[in-house]
């Protein structure tokens, strides 16, 4: 759907020129949520305008459906950016209600009466406010708000939805309902979803795929995961639970190792298996539990004793865990 290549992009500051993005390459799978999540100035907005065609690269390729956009002429170039439907924030007219919020690209496009009201009926439903259709914006939650402006993204039918910081500024029910809203629009309408955040917690909420963007440059890329699954990755770091231990919580153990257990199966069943098979004793030290989307994930550091310790976490990766031993300290920290 979306393929960008070598994308740069500089502006002019105030001390010459700002790198804000410096070769980027990112694919956005066809029917996935892709999440771009970096921190503040990484980059991530500056990419998001380019996506949308808002504004052209210094240098680089944006591919629509396979096609160069900087090849189009302008009326295929309109046709493109239509394929893109961007979530805006704070632009909701105050004097029109939420269904007329909805409904006003469509009366834009000439849509007659009865199709306006099918289609925006149709998204009130997926937003979960066919009861507010008739609400103005300021009656409306915060939430509520974001909820029907991702409506009104969506009233196009794009093969791209692109919701930029999307749950900025809200509380947590608020996010939670405009990250369902999201998920709805992939799985029940088949949009491509591209979500740009600074909230690791978004990522690990709904995304597929995902992209970390720091100093302007891709750091890491691929599917979420696989990458939870790899020990050096910055972004299995920053969605994985924590593992802080204090030193007086320490017993003896013959081994110490982190592992990394992904699915029901393996976070319910390996380690009690582990310890009925090789016998001694596994106990979690450390970490905990998480999912990412629905799937449950667990980063524990665990201590395992008996002469099959090693036997015991051997058997433990051969069945999919992660497990990387490690010195007792590496984790330990002053009570």
């Amino acid at each position: 759907m979306i393929t960008v290549e070598n994308l740069s992009k500089s502006f002019w500051g105030n001390t010459g020129p700002v790198v804000a993005l410096d070769d980027v390459t990112l694919d956005v799978p066809t029917g996935t949520i892709t999440g771009v999540v970096g921190p503040a100035g990484s980059g991530k907005s500056t990419l998001a305008r380019l996506v949308a065609l808002q504004e052209r690269p210094d240098s680089g390729v944006i591919r629509v459906d396979g096609f160069n956009t900087a090849a189009l002429d302008p009326r295929r170039l309109r046709a493109a950016r239509r394929r893109i439907g961007v979530v805006a924030h704070g632009e909701l007219l105050p004097q029109r209600t939420a269904a007329g919020n909805i409904a006003l690209p469509l009366e834009q496009a000439g849509v007659d009466g009865p199709q306006r009201r099918e289609k925006v009926g149709k998204l009130l439903d997926l937003i979960g406010l066919t009861d507010k259709a008739a609400r103005y914006p300021d009656t409306l939650t915060p939430g509520q708000r974001a909820r029907v402006e991702v409506a009104r993204a969506l009233v196009g039918d794009p093969g791209l939805l692109l919701a930029d910081d999307p749950t900025r500024d809200l509380d947590t029910d608020g996010a939670a309902g405009v990250l369902t809203v999201l998920d709805r629009a992939r799985a029940e309408l088949g949009a491509t979803v591209l979500v740009v955040t600074s909230d690791a917690g978004v990522v690990r909420r709904i995304a597929d795929d995902v992209a970390l963007l720091d100093g302007g440059k891709v750091q890491e890329s691929g599917n979420l995961l696989t990458l939870v699954q790899d020990p050096t990755s910055r972004v299995a770091q920053s969605l994985l639970p924590e593992i802080d231990v204090p030193l007086q919580s320490l017993t003896p153990h013959d081994r110490v190792a982190e592992v990394v257990l992904v699915g029901f199966a393996a976070v319910g069943a390996l380690l009690p298996e582990a310890t009925a098979r090789f016998g001694g004793v596994i106990s979690v030290i450390g970490g905990g539990l998480t999912r990412i989307g629905e799937t449950p994930v667990a980063r524990f550091l665990v201590g395992v004793s008996g002469q099959e310790a090693d036997a015991a976490l051997g058997w433990i990766g051969e069945r999919g865990g992660v497990v990387r031993q490690t010195p007792v300290r590496a984790h330990v920290v002053a009570a």
